[in-house]
Formats: structure tokens, C-alpha cells, sequence
């Protein structure tokens, strides 16, 4: 029978072997210490099936890919450990860091939750939107936090910060406005003389901050044109 042998534990096969019908076998193995290799010149499939012969788990390895189908797909590590997790409810990653390789980052169609977002050491963390707007919400608050950097956030309309029922603080050794417009004041109430080198943040009805000459007295109500 060439390389095919029969033995007390079954058939033993050396060497390649070719099988041109379906094969029904309760085990297959290697020699210990050898590989086993599946050979195909189109799609490697494992198929597993119920007394229907319905297909519930599927496996399939081919020139177009790679597809497993099935209710749960897990990958462990060899102490046991979930590694990762899929199912038709939620994808979980049980590794302790999740890594993007790719230059375009993570990209979320929908909502992100998480209890913590931040950089890998000496790394600087970047939240973006290039197209839409950035909405971050939490209903005890949102802290952002730089212990050895700065803060920036930049966008092309409106830095909104919203607190329904608390106060907004500013807490630090020195609040920089850049770029404030000046008001101008009318020209009844223009003195003459040199002009003054200090001023004072005055608040428009809508919320919007200018700069005012200081004087004696507050200079806000003088100043038009700008709250405009």
C-alpha cells in the first residue's frame, strides 16, 4: 500500500498524501516533533456542522484571505488570557495596550467610551476633527490634564465651555487673551492727552471680550462698535 500503513491507533500516511475523495477521520495528527501541513492549490475549509448537517463554526484560508465565521471568535494567550473577543454584541481587547499602527490613527463612525485617553510616555496626545465638530461629555465632569506639558485647543469657530450647574475656573499663575479687539471710544468721551499703555477686559452682552482704555472709572460703557 506504499505509504499508507494500518496500525493498532489507525492509518499511518508518510511522505505527501493526496486524497481525490472526502476523508472522514476522528483525529489527525503528526509524528511528534513534525509539523502537520494542509496543502491546497485553491481554499483550505473547516466546517462544523450540527446532526442537520447545518454549519455553525467555519473556517476558510485562501488566496482572497482569511475568514472565520462562527457565533464567538477568541483569541488567547497560552496562559489562558483573552487577548481578544468578537461576537455580533461587542469586539473586546483584553491586551493591557491597544496599538494603531497606522498613519490615520483610529477612526470612531460613531461614539467613543472610555474612562481614560492619553499619550504614550514623552508622547503628545492629539484629539482631531478635521471635518465635524469635537464633542467631549461625561455626567460628573471632563478633566484634562498635563502634568509635564501644555494644553492647546484650536478650532475655526467657536471654543465653547459649557457648565450647566457648576462654575468654569481658570486656575493658574497667569491667564493670557491673545489677539482681543480694542474698543474705540466715542468720540464725547475721548480725552486728549497720551495715550494710556493699560487697559481693562470688558464683557459684551453676548459674551464677547474686548479691550477698553483704563481710566478713573470703568471705560466698558464708552467704548461702541464692538459688542455690535
Amino acid at each position: 500500500m506504499g505509504n499508507l500503513r494500518i496500525t493498532e491507533k489507525g492509518l499511518k500516511l508518510e511522505g505527501d498524501s493526496e486524497f481525490l475523495q472526502p476523508l472522514y477521520a476522528k483525529e489527525i495528527r503528526s509524528k511528534p516533533g513534525r509539523p502537520l501541513s494542509l496543502q491546497s492549490s485553491r481554499n483550505v475549509s473547516v466546517n462544523i456542522v450540527n446532526s442537520n448537517n447545518q454549519l455553525l463554526t467555519q473556517l476558510v484560508t485562501g488566496s482572497s484571505g482569511f475568514k472565520a465565521r462562527g457565533k464567538l471568535f477568541e483569541v488567547r494567550s497560552s496562559a489562558g488570557k483573552l487577548l481578544f473577543s468578537a461576537d455580533e454584541q461587542e469586539v473586546v481587547v483584553g491586551a493591557e495596550r491597544l496599538r494603531v499602527m497606522g498613519a490615520e490613527g483610529a477612526v470612531f463612525s460613531k461614539s467613543l467610551e472610555t474612562p481614560h485617553v492619553r499619550a504614550e510616555p514623552f508622547k503628545e496626545l492629539r484629539l482631531e476633527s478635521p471635518t465635524r465638530s469635537l464633542l467631549m461629555d461625561a455626567p460628573k465632569g471632563v478633566e484634562v490634564l498635563a502634568e509635564a506639558g501644555d494644553i492647546r485647543a484650536i478650532c475655526r469657530n467657536e471654543l465653547r465651555l459649557e457648565s450647566k450647574d457648576g462654575e468654569i475656573s481658570l486656575d493658574a499663575r497667569r491667564i493670557r487673551l491673545m489677539r482681543l479687539p480694542e474698543g474705540r471710544a466715542s468720540t464725547s468721551s475721548s480725552s486728549s492727552g497720551t495715550r494710556q499703555t493699560v487697559y481693562e477686559v470688558c464683557v459684551c452682552p453676548n459674551g464677547r471680550l474686548f479691550l477698553s482704555q483704563a481710566g478713573t472709572g470703568s471705560t466698558c460703557q464708552i467704548s461702541d462698535g464692538i459688542c455690535q
